[in-house]
C-alpha cells in the first residue's frame, strides 16, 4: 500500500524554480551616526567604519539597524572610529579617510576604492543574496592579478585560477590541489596587482567561498549563511597588509624556546618504556630534541585527561626522567569525551551542561576514537573555563604543552563533523553549528591555552592545533595535518606554509618525513633539511609505517640528520629573534621571496624556495635522485653557505646538491646570531652568542646591523621588562671597519662572559684592532679577550667581554 510519500516531490523531480537573487539597487542616502557611515539602498544597506589609515570595515545588513559586533577573530579595539570626509556629486558619494578614498555609485551601489593618488585599488561591482541567505560579492580582477593568503590551502603560492571553500574538514586523504577545504579556515584573500596589494578578510565562521577561477575578469567572495562582514586592508606593500591584518586579528604569543626545537612524534609511541628508550637514544646519539609527543594510545581507552594504567603505569616517574634529559612531553587531547557514566570528565560535563546540544535539548553524540562521545560547547565561556581547568591534570605532571587534534570537529559519520543543527549557546546569543563551525577548533585551543597558562605558575604554554580560524595564531601553532610520505607532499608543504605565514599563521609546519605511507632514507633526509628551517619542526609518522626517527636508516643518514637538526639549534638565537619579530609585527619567520621582493616579476609564484627572515634563502631538493636544481637569487650579492662563494643576484643559477647538501644562501651584509651547540633549547649552561657577519666590505656605504632580543625564553617576565635588546652595527670606512655594540635595554642577564663577532666570506684583510690583541685559537679557547683568524672559514673572530655599557672597535686593514 502506498502512502502520500509515494508522491514526494523529491521522488518525481521537483519543478525547477530559478532563484531570485536580490541586490542592493540604488544608493539612496549616506549618513554618519557615531562614526558609522550608513549607505541606505533600495533593498539593503551598507555600514562603513574606518579603523585606521589603511583599513575599513564594511557590513551588509537588512532593516533599520546594523549589528557591529564581531567574532572572536577580531581583537577589541581601544581607539575610536576614524572620521572621514564626505562629499557628494551627481553620481556618487565619496568618503575619504587616511590613505583611502571610497566612491559609492548612486545608480548601482557599486564601490570603488582609490588611494590618495587617485589610483584605483579595488572595485566591488555588486553584492547579491538569495532567499536562503547565501551572499556573494563580485570584485574586479585585472589581468595582472595575483592572489595569496587563504591560510592552509594546497597548490601553488599564487591562487589565481583557483576556487577554495572555508569549512574546517578532516581530510586524511587526499591532500591534492583539487581539495578545496582542509583543516584550517582563514578567510583572508590578498590581492596584488600593479604595484599595490590589499587584503579582504571576511569575518564569517560558517561556510565561505573564494572563487578566482570562474568569472574571467572578476573574482567572487561569498558565504552560505551568516553575515557578509568584511575588513578591507590596503598595503600597498604585502608587508603592510600582513602587519595590519595581524594587528586586527592578533599576533602570535612569544612561544617558549623549547617549542622551537626539534619534536619527535609517532602514532603511537605505545608505552612508557618505548618513550623513555626513545629519549635515551636521542641523548646517547647526541641528536638535539626537545619534545616527544604522545598520540591517542597513551590514554585509558581514549579517554582524554587519563593515562592508560598498563601502558603508562608511572607517568610521574617518566616525566621526572625526561626532565633530567631536557625532553618534554606533549600529549594529544581531542574534544570527544567518552560517554561513560563512570568517567569523571563526562559526569562533570553532564552535571554542568557543558556539552553541545540540539535546540530541543538533546545532547549531540558522535562516534570518534573513544566510541560514542559528547563534545564540549566551547562557545560558552563556562564550558571553556571548565575544559581549560581540566588541564591541571597534565600541568601537575610537569606538562606544559598540549596537542589539539580532531577539533574541526571530526566525527565518524556521513557529514564528517557535528550535525549542522546543533545549537551552540554562544554566551547567550545562540547560533547553529552551521553558522559557527569554523570557530570550534580555535575556541578549543583558546580554552586549552588559557587553562595551561592559569595552571603553569608563570610558565609559557605551548598548544598545537589541527583546526582553526582567523586569530588562532594568538593561541596555538598549526601543523598541516595528515600528509603523506610523498615527494609531492614535501613540495606542497612550501607554498602551503608560506601562504599560512601571509595569513597570520607565523608558527606552522608539516609533518617532516610525511605522516602516512612509508618514507625512504632519501626522502627523510631531504625533508629534514627543509623542515629544520620551517617555523614548526616535527617529525611524525603513522602506525604501521616505516619508522622515521633520525637513526632509522643507518649511520650515514643519521649523521646527515644530526648535522641539520644541529644547525637549527645553532641558529636558535636567530630563530627566536624572528619569532619575537613576528610577535610584534606579524611578519612570519618563513617568508616567500615575494614578501621581500614584491616588485620582482620572477617571484610572484616562486614557491619551491623560501626565505628565513630577510637574508637566508633555502632551496630544498624535493625530487628523488636529484643532485642539481635551478635556484633564483634576487637582487644583491648572495653567499653560498657551504662553500663561501659570492654570487651575483637577480638571476638563476644551477646549484649542485649531493645528499648532504641543501642549497642555502646568505645575503651579503646579513648578520645571523648563533648559539653554542646544545641538545635542548632550554640548556642555559653557556649562552655565548656569536654574531656572524657575511660579506663585510671596508668601503664607505657598507653597513651591517642586527638587533638581538633575549629573555629567559620560558616565562612571561618579559612582559614586565625582563628582556634585553643588543644593537650591533658594522660600518665600512676607507681602509677599515667600525664595529659597535650597545644594549638598548638589559632587563635580562644572559649566562655568558663573552660576545663573539665573526666576519666570514669577507674580502677585508684585517691587520690590527685597536685595544685588542691577536690570539691563537688555543688562547681564545682559554677565555682570553682578543681576535683570531680562522683558517677553516677564512674569516676572523673578535672575542670580547660582554659589557653592559657596550663597546666600539676599529678594525684596520
Amino acid at each position: 500500500m502506498d502512502t502520500s510519500e509515494a508522491i514526494h516531490p523529491d521522488r518525481i523531480g521537483a519543478e525547477v524554480v530559478r532563484q531570485a537573487w536580490g541586490q542592493i539597487g540604488k544608493a539612496l542616502s549616506l549618513t554618519c551616526i557615531d562614526g558609522v557611515y550608513i549607505c541606505r539602498g533600495e533593498r539593503a544597506s551598507l555600514a562603513f567604519v574606518f579603523l585606521s589609515d589603511t583599513m575599513f570595515r564594511m557590513k551588509l545588513f537588512m532593516g533599520k539597524d546594523v549589528d557591529l559586533s564581531s567574532t572572536i577573530a577580531v581583537l577589541p579595539r581601544e581607539q575610536s572610529k576614524l572620521e572621514a570626509t564626505l562629499q557628494e556629486s551627481e553620481s556618487a558619494w565619496t568618503l575619504s579617510s587616511g590613505q583611502l578614498v571610497l566612491e559609492i555609485e548612486k545608480k548601482t551601489s557599486a564601490l570603488s576604492i582609490f588611494d590618495v593618488n587617485e589610483r584605483l585599488v579595488a572595485r566591488q561591482d555588486q553584492i547579491s543574496w538569495n532567499p536562503r541567505g547565501a551572499i556573494q560579492a563580485v570584485y574586479d580582477m585585472p589581468g595582472d592579478s595575483h592572489f595569496y593568503g587563504l591560510g592552509e590551502k594546497a597548490s601553488f603560492l599564487d591562487k589565481k585560477g583557483e576556487h577554495y571553500t572555508m569549512w574546517n574538514t578532516d581530510v586524511y586523504a587526499p591532500h591534492v590541489p583539487e581539495i578545496e577545504a582542509l583543516y584550517q579556515s582563514i578567510p583572508l584573500l590578498i590581492h596584488m596587482h600593479g604595484r599595490s596589494s590589499y587584503g579582504i578578510f571576511l569575518d564569517n565562521p560558517g561556510r565561505t567561498d573564494f572563487d578566482m577561477r570562474s568569472h574571467g575578469i572578476a573574482y567572487t567572495i561569498g558565504c552560505s549563511t551568516g553575515d557578509y562582514d568584511i575588513y578591507f586592508v590596503y598595503g600597498p606593500q604585502l608587508k603592510d597588509v600582513v602587519r595590519e591584518y595581524t594587528k586586527l586579528t592578533g599576533r602570535i604569543a612569544l612561544p617558549p624556546k623549547w617549542a622551537l626545537g626539534y619534536h619527535q612524534s609517532r602514532y603511537s609511541y605505545m608505552d612508557q618504556n618505548e618513550v623513555l628508550n626513545l629519549a635515551r637514544t636521542f641523548r646517547e646519539k647526541e641528536i638535539p630534541c626537545d619534545v616527544i609527543y604522545l598520540d591517542i594510545h597513551y590514554m585509558d581507552e581514549y579517554r582524554v585527561f587519563t593515562f592508560d594504567p598498563v601502558r603508562f603505569p608511572d607517568p610521574e616517574g617518566m616525566m621526572a626522567e625526561l626532565k633530567s634529559l631536557g625532553i618534554r612531553i606533549v600529549p594529544i587531547v581531542d574534544p570527544g569525551v567518552k560517554k561513560d557514566p563512570k568517567y569523571e570528565v563526562y559526569r562533570q560535563g553532564i552535571a554542568n551542561n557543558h556539552f553541545s546540544r540540539k535546540l530541543e535539548g538533546d545532547l549531540f553524540f558522535g562516534d570518534v576514537w573513544p566510541g560514542i562521545s559528547a563534545f564540549p560547547d566551547f562557545t560558552d565561556d563556562s564550558a571553556s573555563e571548565w575544559w581549560g581547568n581540566l588541564h591541571k591534570y597534565y600541568t601537575e605532571l610537569g606538562i606544559a604543552g598540549i596537542w589539539n587534534d580532531m577539533n574541526e570537529p571530526a566525527v565518524f559519520n556521513a557529514s564528517k563533523t557535528m550535525d549542522l543543527d546543533v545549537m551552540h549557546s554562544n554566551n547567550g546569543n545562540p547560533k547553529t553549528h552551521e553558522e559557527l563551525h569554523n570557530l570550534y577548533g580555535m575556541l578549543m585551543s583558546k580554552a586549552t591555552y588559557e587553562g595551561l597558562k592559569n595552571n603553569l605558575d608563570g610558565e609559557r604554554p605551548f598548544v598545537l592545533t589541527r583546526a582553526g580560524y582567523s586569530g588562532i595564531q594568538r593561541y596555538a601553532a598549526v601543523w598541516t595535518g595528515d600528509n603523506r610520505s610523498f615527494w609531492e607532499h614535501m613540495a606542497l608543504a612550501m607554498p602551503m606554509v608560506l601562504n599560512m605565514g601571509l595569513s597570520g599563521l607565523a608558527f606552522a609546519g608539516p609533518d617532516i618525513g610525511g605522516f602516512a605511507h612509508h618514507t625512504s632514507a632519501e626522502l627523510l633526509v631531504r625533508w629534514t633539511q627543509m623542515g629544520v628551517l620551517f617555523p614548526y619542526c616535527r617529525n611524525h609518522s603513522a602506525i604501521a609505517t616505516l619508522r622515521q626517527e633520525p637513526w632509522s636508516f643507518g649511520p650515514e643518514i643519521e649523521s646527515i640528520l644530526r648535522e641539520y637538526i644541529g644547525l637549527r639549534y645553532r641558529w636558535m638565537p636567530h630563530l627566536y629573534n624572528l619569532f619575537q619579530e613576528a610577535s610584534e609585527t606579524g611578519l612570519p619567520p618563513m617568508r616567500p621571496l615575494l614578501l621581500e621582493y614584491q616588485d620582482d616579476p620572477n617571484v610572484t609564484n616562486l614557491c619551491d624556495q623560501f626565505l628565513v627572515g630577510r637574508d637566508v634563502l633555502a632551496a630544498p631538493i624535493y625530487r628523488p635522485d636529484t643532485e642539481h636544481r635551478a635556484v633564483y637569487l634576487p637582487e644583491g650579492e648572495w653567499i653560498d653557505y657551504w662553500t663561501g662563494e659570492v654570487i651575483a643576484g637577480n638571476r638563476h643559477i644551477l646549484a649542485h646538491a649531493p645528499l648532504r647538501i641543501m642549497p642555502l644562501y646568505i645575503k651579503s651584509g646579513a648578520v645571523i646570531a648563533e648559539g653554542v651547540p646544545t641538545l635542548y633549547a632550554d640548556d642555559r649552561t653557556d649562552e655565548t652568542i656569536t654574531l656572524r657577519i657575511y660579506g663585510a666590505q671596508a668601503k664607505k656605504g657598507f653597513k651591517a646591523s642586527y638587533s638581538l632580543y633575549e629573555d629567559d625564553s620560558s616565562s612571561f617576565a618579559y612582559e614586565q621588562g625582563a628582556s634585553s635588546l643588543l644593537q650591533f652595527e658594522l660600518i665600512g670606512e676607507d681602509h677599515g671597519l667600525q664595529l659597535q655594540y650597545r644594549y638598548e635595554r638589559q632587563g635580562y642577564q644572559a649566562n655568558r662572559e663573552f660576545l663573539r663577532f665573526t666576519l666570514v666570506c669577507t674580502s677585508f684583510k684585517l691587520a690590527q684592532i685597536e685595544g685588542l690583541n691577536e690570539l691563537t685559537i688555543e688562547e681564545a679557547e682559554e677565555g682570553q679577550e682578543g681576535w683570531y683568524f680562522d683558517e677553516q672559514t677564512g674569516g676572523f673572530t673578535l672575542q670580547v667581554q660582554d659589557r653592559s655599557e657596550g663597546a666600539t672597535y676599529f678594525l684596520k686593514g
